[in-house]
């Protein structure tokens, strides 16, 4: 699944928001990096922080804080594998503590950025509920974007393997 670059890069409102992040060399490396099979982590995080700002605009929450959590949600470089050799927790419980911690080092986190982040994983995790409304978009908005992820490339699949399938009844049948 492909996030249209062009859709976030020309909103200015939304990239006056996340400007100073976006080319920060840590974040960036989020590019090299798989992530729910047929994207990358940088375009999943862009994903989701630009649908949730859109949805916190909409409902006029605070947008700020929504695009820049958004974007630092999944702001870790390990595999499952290395959380799992941490001996912390589960991957769903441990990478958004590791998340929380990289982007306090590129940039000051307010108390709803630090929930937006630490609780993403809501419903999947035991880190407790959300304690905002902007909490709850970006775990709802990462949900939905995760399934878009995986599900979009698998349709597609299908729908080329049936186009076949079908291909090959009509000459039989010819």
């Amino acid at each position: 699944m492909e996030f249209v670059q062009s859709i976030w890069e020309h909103d200015q409102e939304y990239m006056a928001l996340i400007g100073d992040l976006i080319n920060n060399e840590e974040l960036l490396k989020l590019d090299t990096i798989t992530h729910h099979h047929y994207t990358t982590r940088l375009t999943h995080s862009l994903f989701v922080s630009y649908v949730s700002y859109k949805l916190a605009k909409k409902f006029k929450l605070n947008v700020r804080a929504v695009a820049r959590a958004g974007l630092l949600h999944d702001f870790f470089h390990e595999g499952r594998e290395e959380i799992a050799a941490m001996d912390q927790g589960s991957h769903n419980c441990v990478h958004p503590k590791i998340a929380v911690e990289n982007a306090a080092k590129i940039t000051p986190l307010t108390d709803l950025e630090r929930d937006i982040i630490l609780k993403h994983m809501f419903l999947c995790s035991t880190v407790g509920l959300p304690r905002y409304k902007e909490s709850m978009i970006v775990t709802c908005v990462d949900k939905y974007c995760a399934i878009s992820e995986v599900s979009k490339p698998l349709r597609q699949k299908t729908r080329i393997k049936i186009s076949n399938w079908m291909a090959k009844v009509r000459l039989v049948h010819a």
